[in-house]
Formats: C-alpha cells, sequence, structure tokens
C-alpha cells in the first residue's frame, strides 16, 4: 500500500515531485520534515535532466517505494 492514495495517478516528474513533498507534509514536524523535503528537492534537481521515459518511470516507481518505506518507518 502506498502512503497516499494518489501514488497510483502519479505518472510524471512533476506529479512525482508534488506527491512527495504531500508525502512530507504527514511527516512530524521539524529536522525529520526538514530533511526529506530537503532530499526531495535535491533528487529533483539531480534528475532534471533525464530524458529516457523507461528510466523516468523507474525512477517514478522507486521513489514511490522509498516514500512507502520512509511513511511505514
Amino acid at each position: 500500500m502506498s502512503p497516499l492514495p494518489e501514488a497510483e495517478l502519479v505518472r510524471s516528474s512533476v506529479q512525482l515531485y508534488r506527491y512527495l513533498l504531500r508525502c512530507c507534509r504527514r511527516l512530524p514536524a521539524g529536522p525529520v520534515q526538514q530533511h526529506y523535503r530537503h532530499a526531495v528537492r535535491q533528487s529533483f534537481k539531480v534528475h532534471a535532466d533525464e530524458d529516457d521515459p523507461e528510466r523516468i518511470q523507474q525512477i517514478i516507481k522507486r521513489a514511490i517505494e522509498d516514500a512507502d518505506w520512509v511513511m511505514n518507518k
């Protein structure tokens, strides 16, 4: 099960970015939330030049799985 029900609707990098920031809002306020928000932003910047559709889908799938793990932790 995904951390938020919208996970199945994520198809693009912008949708993923918004989804992950929404997940961060559900984390405890303070350093933990700030850490993951920063990590999401940095990852988005690192992968901004990715243009291979298959690789983008792999990144989206992995990011959702990682978000699920963090939210259940």
